[in-house]
This record gives structure tokens, C-alpha cells and sequence, in this order.
């Protein structure tokens, strides 16, 4: 079923693209400056950093391991996020989380770097997977239909929407802060933060590198991909609920707290 061909190829090795993924999201202006200037407190990564990263493990893994009914509670549970993310007066550009031409560009985001990884570290053919990936989407407010129809639809959609990319200084910062691990505390920043900035360039195209004023050479190229190599020779090996982890354990997490009524979000 493809159902099951988009749980199983859910990657947790993929968390290393995680930062690049955010900067692709982040390089369309409404959405970097609604991340920005979020009143929205609980969700800064930069103050809450734990309950960050697990409100965007738990989106990612119920998205796409989820059933549709846990699908349609935590978008209810996001709406209610996203209904206090807008752009005022003073935002120098408008936006609203609600805005479903931006919403589609986070999902066409999340599957890029989703398939990136799969193929790297998994190998095998994404097409197989790709309709589902739709759940991207439409865990939010995408309709199906919005969805590019097939992987050559979606190269068009995304060749398009390199043209509304663009970083300005004040969230090139922001980001330049989750690259350099910033919102951890300063000794784990400082040891982690020159792998963290060489596999965060490595996920990026190249678009997204020149936005960040990122350098990335040859001799860096051929690292990353000997990188990546051995790391895909031990993840297909690996059982599946290793392979999927730590998504299905966010996953039994939600399922934990819709049985106990705990918040999801």
C-alpha cells in the first residue's frame, strides 16, 4: 500500500537535514518573518528548544505515519497555533500562517528534503511514495488537489518557487543562528556547531547556499557524499522501527496525550 511506502520510508538519519529544510521554508519572506516575529512564545526554538523540536517531530511524523484521524487533531491543535500568526502594521511583509500558497511551499519544503535523504540514505525510487507525501500539506490547510500531480509537476512547482526565494539580512541572522546552533547552551553550540554548519550547507542546493553566503567547495562536496555513503551502508541495514526512529516514538507520544488529554501542541 502507499500508505505503508511513505511510513516506511520515513528516515530518522534525515534529522541532520533538518536545519537546511528549515532554511529552505524560512527563504520565502512571509514565512521567515512570520516565524520571526511569531507571538507565539511557547514555539520559539530559541527560548523553548526541546518543546520546539518535538511540536516539529510530532507534525513530521504524524504527517506521515499518522492515521487521518490524528492527522485532523493536530490540525486542529495547529490552527489554533497559527490563528495568532500574523503580520501587523510595522511587518515589513504581510503574512498569514493560514496563507495556503505558503503552506504549500513548507510542504513542497518538507518533501525535497524528505526525498533528498531517502535517496541518499535509503536509495530506491521516491515516486513510489510521492502522492502520499501530500500529507505535508494537507496535515494543515493544503487541499489535495493543491498538490502537484506527479514528480514532474512537482519540479515545475518548485523551479517557479526559486523565484520567490530570497533572505534578507535580518532572517539570514535568525537562521545563521540555527545553523551555528545558538539556541543550545554554549558549550553543546560550540562542539557541535562546525559539523552542524558543514551537513547543514551539504543539505542545501546550492540557491539556498548563495541566500546564506554559505561557501561550499569541491573538496567539501566530495566529503559530504563519502559522508553520506557510509551513513546510508549502515541505515539500510538497520530494522525499520530503528530506521523511523525518533518519528515513531513522537508518534506514540501523540497518541499518549490524545488518549490522556494532554496538550499535542
Amino acid at each position: 500500500m502507499a500508505e505503508t511506502a511513505l511510513r516506511d520510508a520515513v528516515i530518522g538519519a534525515g534529522l541532520l537535514a533538518g536545519s537546511a529544510n528549515v532554511i529552505m521554508q524560512l527563504s520565502r519572506a512571509p514565512v521567515g518573518y512570520g516565524v520571526l516575529e511569531s507571538k507565539v512564545e511557547s514555539g520559539n526554538l530559541f527560548r523553548h528548544p526541546l518543546k520546539r523540536t518535538r511540536t516539529t517531530f510530532t507534525y513530521l511524523a504524524v504527517a506521515t505515519m499518522g492515521t487521518d484521524a490524528e492527522r485532523a487533531a493536530y490540525r486542529r491543535e495547529v490552527d489554533k497555533v497559527h490563528a495568532r500568526v500574523r503580520s501587523s502594521g510595522s511587518s515589513p511583509v504581510a503574512y498569514n500562517a493560514f496563507d495556503t500558497d505558503l503552506q504549500l511551499w513548507v510542504a513542497a519544503c518538507l518533501y525535497k528534503g524528505f526525498e533528498d535523504v531517502y535517496v541518499a540514505f535509503a536509495g530506491g525510487e521516491p515516486e513510489r511514495f510521492y502522492r502520499d507525501a501530500a500529507t505535508f500539506g494537507t496535515t494543515l490547510q493544503v487541499r489535495p488537489e493543491r498538490w502537484p500531480a506527479d514528480r514532474e509537476a512537482f519540479e515545475k512547482y518548485w523551479a517557479a518557487g526559486l523565484d520567490e526565494v530570497g533572505i534578507d539580512d535580518t532572517v539570514r541572522r535568525y537562521l545563521t543562528g540555527i545553523v551555528d546552533l545558538r539556541f543550545l547552551p554554549p558549550f553543546w553550540s560550540a562542539l557541535g556547531r562546525p559539523f552542524h554548519r558543514f551537513v547543514t550547507t551539504g543539505f542545501l542546493p546550492q540557491r539556498f547556499r548563495d541566500e546564506m553566503r554559505l561557501p561550499w567547495t569541491a573538496a567539501d562536496q566530495r566529503r559530504f557524499d563519502a559522508l553520506l555513503a557510509a551513513l546510508g551502508r549502515v541505515v539500510r541495514v538497520l530494522p525499520g522501527p530503528l530506521r523511523r526512529f525518533p518519528f515513531n516514538l513522537c508518534l506514540w507520544d501523540l497518541r499518549r496525550r490524545l488518549r490522556t488529554g494532554r496538550p499535542l501542541v
